[in-house]
């Protein structure tokens, strides 16, 4: 008589798919259920910053990662120019839905997500956020990415990109045309967008 596993015939199934976005050098890692809470996003610029992320820190490994966010149900990566993703991309798959599989942490340390909440935000502030919340932050999770209000001082509004949104060749061209115009159209106080730490 044939035996079963139980602990392998319960195990969470993962599924992953993957997305091209406007970065040539990113893909999105997309799963089959909520990785994170809904609009928290972290972003690892390299190694020495994922130290609370045993997931991202082992995607740092692959010595072609050279960025990871996280977001809601996926994992944005962003390699080297040396590689194709041809070459890379089912190995880096394989090993995300491995790593989720086996239920290991992807925190160590209870770390929150960017852009909380704060009180003193001014009503200008609070507007600009509601902006980018409604109307620019949709389609850009939809590439994988990011885009996090930073500052709101003399007219100029900074801006974090973050996952496929940092070093996307279209990124700046979205930021001038899309996000400063619609931010200048609705608030004329808006004298100019700018991205903070590129």
């Amino acid at each position: 008589m044939e035996t079963y596993d139980k602990e392998q015939l319960y195990k969470r199934q993962i599924n992953l798919y993957i997305e091209a976005n406007p970065n040539p050098n990113s893909l999105k890692f997309v799963a089959n259920f909520m990785l994170f809470n809904e609009g928290e996003s972290y972003d690892f610029a390299n190694k020495d910053v994922a130290t609370a992320s045993p997931l991202a820190t082992a995607l740092f490994d692959f010595d072609y990662v050279n960025r990871v966010f996280f977001m809601n149900n996926f994992i944005t990566i962003t390699k080297s120019d040396e590689v194709a993703w041809e070459d890379i991309r089912d190995p880096l798959k394989f090993f995300i839905k491995d790593y989720l599989e086996a239920d290991k942490p992807i925190f160590t340390d209870d770390i929150t997500g960017d852009q909380e909440e704060t009180q003193e935000d001014s009503e200008s502030v609070k507007k600009i956020k509601k902006i980018l919340e409604d109307y620019v932050k949709p389609a850009v999770e939809q590439d994988g990415g990011a885009i996090i209000f930073d500052s709101f001082e003399k007219g100029i509004v900074k801006l974090q990109l973050q996952g496929s949104c940092s070093g996307c060749p279209s990124s700046m061209l979205t930021l001038k045309s899309g996000i400063e115009n619609l931010l200048k159209s609705m608030m004329p106080e808006v004298e100019a967008v700018e991205a903070e730490g590129v």
